[in-house]
């Protein structure tokens, strides 16, 4: 990690306007005390605010002021006041004690700076350590140590933003871009363009000496005031400073008397030299303050615009934490990893993009044990915008872990469903038909009675009718356990309805009533023969369970339309039917209807299984089911097979 920005002290824009009003105020209370206040106290005084201005102000300052200061020495040490003495012992003496107090601040200054920026980066980060690429055992890197707030928002609106991608510009350009504070919220072009237009002042100069008879000298203050704020507008508070201090060095030398000297005759001349110096100055650190509020104003915007587009984004469902790190790298480049703190050891939750190593990481936590680490961005991120994404990765990880816990509640209640189903089943169902067999089998065992072969007919068909619903029973428990652990591997091949529509038969008591109409035509189906028999065989038993007597069941098989490779087999009842509100629900499991299919309840006819069984059946092998309708009264259940594509292909389902 690099060392963390030291702080620079107070902005130009700032310390000069006050540096240049305090030292006016010296000068003017010089020259309205009546030599009250004598020119060892005019120095003192002088000295005192060049020294503190030099100590808390930027480096760049203190010459400036510096130079201020001597001039307001010099100018209002003696009577007559406001008029420049450049030479004699005096002017030397104000020259060694500013050049003094100008050094003593700035050197005082930048060294309380260093040792508080280093005690500061001593407590966050250990010098000279590099954060390693990768734990050894395969792990995430160890995050590194977040900066300090501050120093963060500091760093990030002193440093420009970078360049986009494209071609190279002037390498000019890019110099000046890259001095700190130097063009902040102006630009590199801009801040040469000043510079240009301070070069022409030479040019304003040889005009108005042309002229000089036509103008007095307070035309020509407001004349150059008129070009310093042109100087602020266009490169901001640096050439309007150099253009400040050159127009008045250039009025000082053509256009006070006398002329060609730097010596000031009238008081009211220096008095104005130094009041247009003083405005210059104020309305320059006035424009590049707006200038720089308009660059944050400009960057808020462009964070709330990628703010707004992430919550759209996670609104939209892509709210899981990667997604959200997706979202940081594709607009801003780089790599960012979502670190969590579990037992004393931090865990990769999610990770996008790339960085190279070495590169310059920022972390920021959003709670305690939650950290995101961006690192080599593209482009410039701010910390309030890492928050933001921060806080909506840490909400999508409490999502998507509360949709893991749903999920599981939602399979633990689903299998205390089944549970409970399964003991009612053992409960009654099984013991029903198992009750059936034991009183007959201990009717035939009885020695006392004599039977007649009718009554043994009768008694054996009872056993026969329970053994064949216990196994109908247990096949569809086998069956939906099979379906629920996914262990069902169907064998697909294609294969003729019209061979196993009648093997389905003949288990089903009354199941030669069924008519079966299947054209000769009809095509193969792509499907397992083993499981089809099992979904007719639950589909012919349940339509003949609700049949009337004298209208049986019917299957009826045709080729979809409109182009579709599929065969439709429609098992049609002219029951009772089932309302729309039930067509759905009849196919879960443990879904139960009495006899006359009006409402869904246990009933002790079956467990509700069969058609359970019969949509997982056809689910595995590319097939579906649904109810409809039959015309004049009953149900009719459809099923549809996509047809075979080639004779003779057989294909083993995925698992």
């Amino acid at each position: 990690m690099t060392a963390t920005p030291r702080r620079r002290g107070l902005a130009a824009p700032l310390a000069l306007p006050a540096g240049f009003a305090a030292l006016l105020l010296v000068g003017a209370a010089a020259a309205g005390t009546g030599g009250r206040l004598d020119a060892t106290w005019v120095l003192i005084l002088a000295a005192v605010i060049v020294a503190a201005g030099s100590f808390v102000a930027e480096p760049a300052v203190a010459p400036l002021l510096g130079a201020i200061g001597w001039l307001t020495v010099v100018g209002f040490s003696r009577a007559p006041y406001a008029q420049l003495h450049p030479t004699g012992p005096a002017a030397a003496r104000a020259a060694v004690t500013m050049a003094a107090c100008v050094l003593a601040g700035a050197g005082a200054g930048a060294l309380v700076r260093r040792v508080a920026s280093s005690f500061t980066l001593w407590i966050v980060d250990v010098p000279d350590q590099r954060r390693p690429a990768a734990d050894p055992a395969g792990g995430p890197p160890d995050p590194p140590r977040e900066w300090p707030r501050a120093q963060q928002e500091e760093e990030a609106a002193a440093r420009p933003a970078p360049p986009a991608p494209g071609p190279a510009g002037p390498r000019w350009t890019g110099a000046l871009a890259r001095l700190p504070g130097l063009s902040s919220g102006i630009g590199g072009r801009r801040l040469l363009a000043g510079v240009i237009l301070v070069a022409g002042l030479p040019l304003l100069t040889a005009a108005l000496v042309a002229g000089q008879h036509r103008l007095s000298l307070a035309d020509d203050l407001l004349i150059y005031l008129v070009a310093v704020v042109a100087v602020a507008v266009v490169g901001g508070f640096w050439p309007a400073v150099l253009a400040a201090v050159t127009s008045s060095l250039l009025l000082n030398w053509y256009f006070t008397r006398p002329v060609h000297t730097l010596s000031i005759a009238d008081p009211q001349n220096l008095l104005a030299l130094l009041l247009f110096v003083t405005v210059a100055v104020t309305v320059s650190s006035v424009v590049h303050l707006a200038a720089h509020r308009a660059q944050q104003a400009a960057r808020s915007a462009d964070e709330a615009a990628e703010l707004l587009a992430l919550a759209q984004t996670v609104l939209g469902g892509a709210d899981t934490p990667a997604q959200v790190l997706d979202h940081l790298t594709a607009t801003r480049g780089g790599r960012a990893e979502l670190l969590e703190l579990v037992g004393g050891q931090w865990v990769r939750v999610a990770l996008s993009g790339s960085a190279p190593p070495g590169a310059t990481a920022v972390r920021v936590e959003p709670r305690p044990g939650l950290a995101l680490v961006v690192s080599a961005p593209s482009t410039q991120v701010t910390v309030r915008l890492l928050d933001g994404f921060a806080a909506q990765a840490a909400a999508a990880l409490d999502r998507d872990r509360l949709r893991t816990q749903a999920a599981q509640a939602e399979a633990l209640a689903e299998g205390n469903r089944m549970r409970t189903a399964l003991l009612a089943a053992v409960s009654h169902d099984l013991r029903t038909p198992l009750a059936s067999i034991k009183a007959s089998v201990s009717t035939l065992r009885q020695t006392d009675v004599q039977w007649t072969p009718a009554d043994e007919a009768a008694l054996l068909a009872t056993i026969e009718q329970g053994a064949d619903r216990l196994d109908a029973l247990i096949g569809n428990l086998l069956d939906m356990s099979r379906l629920s652990t996914g262990s069902l591997q169907p064998f697909l091949r294609p294969t003729a309805i019209d061979e196993v529509a009648p093997v389905a038969l003949r288990g089903l008591d009354a199941g030669g009533t069924v008519r079966l109409r299947v054209p000769d035509r009809l095509p193969l189906v792509r499907t397992d023969p083993g499981l089809l028999e099992r979904v007719l065989a639950n589909l012919f038993a349940n339509a003949l369970a609700y049949s009337p007597p004298g209208r049986p069941p019917m299957l009826r098989a045709r080729q979809a339309g409109n182009g579709e490779q599929s065969v439709i087999l429609e098992i049609i009842d002219h029951g009772p039917g089932v309302p729309d509100a039930l067509k759905e629900r009849m196919f879960e499991p443990f879904e139960r209807l009495d006899a006359s299919r009006r409402e869904a309840r246990a009933t002790g006819n079956g467990v509700g299984l069969g058609l359970a069984v019969v949509k997982g059946f056809l689910d595995t092998m590319g097939g579906s089911v649904d109810a409809a309708d039959t015309p004049g009264g009953g149900l009719t259940i459809r099923v549809t097979l996509p047809a075979a594509s080639a004779a003779g292909a057989v294909v083993a389902a995925d698992p």
